[in-house]
């Protein structure tokens, strides 16, 4: 893609050059944030050091970025039409590697510094088959409380319990299928709750769930609860797992 055959004029290897530098920051800088969650995930690595593999990546790409206009720029005097290409392409790449890391932030700054979400705020389910997991585990076991749940109020007052108009048996039984479809792990299950765990794909963090279900004369009032084993906020997925699985819920 490359050539110099057609650089007469003085300086042209430059654009080459500068094409060349720019494509080599780009691989580096790809492979480290592509491996930075699974190294992680394999346990291979520390979760400092995948956060600053990220970084580092996500500092890299933006070297290629800026190689790759000033490529454009020195192609475009030179009438170098190939490295041109090469810097156009290059800036695109990164725009579009750097795109998940610029939302991932933006989403953590609109939403709460929380971990652990609940459609009974007041009788959080418990976890009490996964205790033990998430005794092992930086954050708590038992439901943060009072300031957590205002935070939660304020940020995603749309999450409340729902009304199952079926036997208990028969909305267990929805429920646990609807996990294993998911893939989430089930701990187990006691009357009325089944515990499960989900793993993330690309860190393979680890978020614990707890469905309750109620009989009332009005049906099956079902609560959930979502918390993170690990992290002080959790940008939002918790809640977002919650309304998902009850809207699914409610097709039924």
């Amino acid at each position: 893609m490359l050539s110099a055959n057609n650089s007469p004029r003085r300086g042209g290897k430059w654009p080459l050059v500068t094409a060349w530098l720019a494509i080599a920051l780009l691989i580096v800088a790809g492979v480290l944030m592509a491996i930075a969650g699974p190294a992680y995930k394999a346990e291979w690595i520390g979760l400092g050091t995948s956060f600053t593999w990220l970084r580092q990546g996500a500092q890299l790409a933006m070297g290629a970025a800026l190689l790759g206009l000033i490529t454009l720029v020195l192609a475009g005097v030179l009438r170098r039409w190939r490295p041109a290409l090469v810097g156009v392409l290059v800036t695109l790449a990164v725009v579009a590697m750097v795109a998940i890391p610029m939302q991932m932030k933006e989403r953590a700054q609109s939403v709460p510094p929380i971990h652990d979400i609940t459609t009974d705020m007041e009788n959080p389910p418990a976890f009490t088959l996964l205790a033990a997991a998430r005794e092992e585990a930086p954050n708590a076991v038992d439901y943060p409380g009072a300031e957590t749940a205002k935070q939660q109020q304020l940020a995603y007052p749309q999450l409340k319990p729902i009304l199952v108009d079926a036997p208990l048996a028969s909305v267990m039984e929805t429920v646990k299928r609807k996990i294993q479809a998911r893939g989430w792990e089930i701990a187990g299950t006691t009357d009325n709750t089944i515990e499960a765990t989900a793993t993330t794909r690309w860190f393979g963090f680890k978020d614990d769930v707890a469905i309750r279900m109620t009989e009332t004369e009005q049906g099956v009032q079902v609560d959930m609860r979502s918390a993170s084993r690990l992290g002080k906020s959790d940008l939002g997925t918790n809640a977002e797992r919650i309304q998902i699985f009850f809207e699914d819920l409610e097709k039924r």
